[in-house]
């Protein structure tokens, strides 16, 4: 047998083709948590306008004679879907029906004022997730950081350059107050933050409740109503552009540089090094020398300080002429959705508050103009958070590459079958 004829040996086997550098980029990015978050915001979206179509009475008067004339009913169908989401845009984005600029955009400040206390808020609510704390009490630190600033300098007279940065750290001395309370009982006793801070909620709104209801305490003098003075005119957020966008204030700005330095702390700062460390592993961060339980309090100190920004955005910008104990507006919950949405992270949570104002003014064009329920918009940002929350289940939808953890999990699902067969 000559050369040319010898057998290759055994071990010779033909060469995989390299996968292209370009082909992996695209997968790590159809797998990554930016492009499943903009995914579950369009399946979000295309199930609330399934259920815009089912509530329009147009569409379900068509549907009387379907088969007769089938056109009608998808034209009613189309007619309810694009009007409402058409309207959710001259809500929240920019009136395509204005006659100047100007009014065109006033959505945009109103979405983008809707939108800084829950960033706020949900900023504070992200920090304790990324320290592994479930913090559900921002709606108590909101209203602690309301009353305990109100209580402190509304009857000052101060100029305008010491009353609003004196009105604004207040609330947020406030608001750390109140969820230090839970930092500090979690770190001495072991108690889980969410009874603590479901608890403090309670006693928060019933504290407040009784302090705007009480002469001399924060009342406001001459009334037998329950709420507060207005607050004083040197402790007002301006305008950022002016009166006639009023919505949209200097609060906006403080929320800005709020995210900036959520995102320093923990991405840059060596106190964030160690407050991920606990959240990834406390057993683990404790045994390499971080002290767990000081750090749980520092974490809720900056999330309640952060509750307590979104509180000031609300008195010191929103609502001025006086607050009662559903000053949070919901915000306090709401921050909660923003947070997962956000996937906890400082951008991705000032995102998700800026898409959470957008369907908040964008709600109220939609039932003005075209009669469509405010709920609507609600069940819209149920379904965001549902989908956000399972990352398969969008994957699965979009047929998106499979991530590493769920092909072993359907790997150890067919040897458990063949196992059992």
């Amino acid at each position: 047998m000559t050369d040319q004829q010898q057998p290759l040996p055994a071990h010779t086997s033909t060469p995989r083709t390299a996968v292209p550098q370009s082909n992996r980029v695209l997968r790590e990015i159809l797998r990554g948590s930016v492009v499943t978050s903009i995914l579950a915001v369009v399946v979000a979206l295309v199930v609330g306008g399934v259920l815009i179509a089912l509530t329009s009475e147009d569409v379900r008067e068509a549907a009387g004679y379907f088969f007769a004339r089938p056109g009608d009913t998808f034209s009613a169908i189309w007619q309810s879907v694009a009007g409402g989401y058409e309207a959710l845009f001259r809500g929240a984005i920019y009136n395509t029906r204005a006659e100047d600029v100007a009014t065109g955009i006033r959505p945009l400040t109103n979405t983008l004022g809707n939108a800084a206390p829950l960033i706020a808020a949900g900023l504070g609510v992200a920090l304790a997730f990324r320290v592994g704390m479930f913090n559900i009490g921002a709606q108590g630190q909101i209203l602690f950081g309301a009353a305990l600033s109100a209580l402190l300098t509304f009857r000052l007279d101060l100029p305008l350059a010491i009353q609003l940065p004196l009105t604004l750290a207040a609330g947020i001395l406030g608001g750390a107050i109140w969820a230090g309370i839970a930092g500090i009982i979690k770190a001495r006793t072991g108690a889980h933050e969410v009874i603590l801070t479901i608890m403090l909620n309670y006693i928060a709104v019933y504290l407040v409740d009784w302090m705007v209801s009480t002469a001399g305490v924060l009342q406001k003098a001459g009334s037998n109503q329950p709420i507060s003075a207005a607050t004083p005119e040197g402790a007002q957020f301006a305008p950022l552009f002016g009166a006639a966008f009023p919505n949209l204030d200097v609060g906006f700005l403080i929320v800005i540089a709020a995210t900036v330095f959520v995102w320093w702390l923990l991405e840059r700062s060596s106190l964030g090094l160690r407050m991920r460390a606990v959240g990834e592993n406390p057993h683990a961060a404790r045994a390499a020398g971080i002290s767990v339980k000081r750090i749980y309090v520092y974490a809720m100190l900056f999330a309640g300080g952060l509750a307590g920004l979104a509180a000031m955005n609300q008195i010191q910008g929103a609502v001025t002429t006086g607050f009662d104990s559903h000053i949070d507006a919901g915000f306090g919950f709401d921050a909660i959705t923003v947070a997962l949405l956000g996937r906890s992270r400082a951008w991705g949570t000032f995102a998700a508050g800026i898409l959470f104002g957008a369907l908040k003014a964008g709600s109220y064009s939609m039932q003005a103009s075209e009669g469509i329920p405010v709920d609507i918009v609600l069940v819209v940002q149920a379904l965001v958070v549902l989908f956000v929350a399972a990352p398969p289940l969008v994957r699965t939808i979009f047929f998106l590459p499979k991530d590493e953890s769920e092909k072993s999990a359907r790997a150890r699902a067919r040897a458990a079958r063949k196992a059992v067969a």
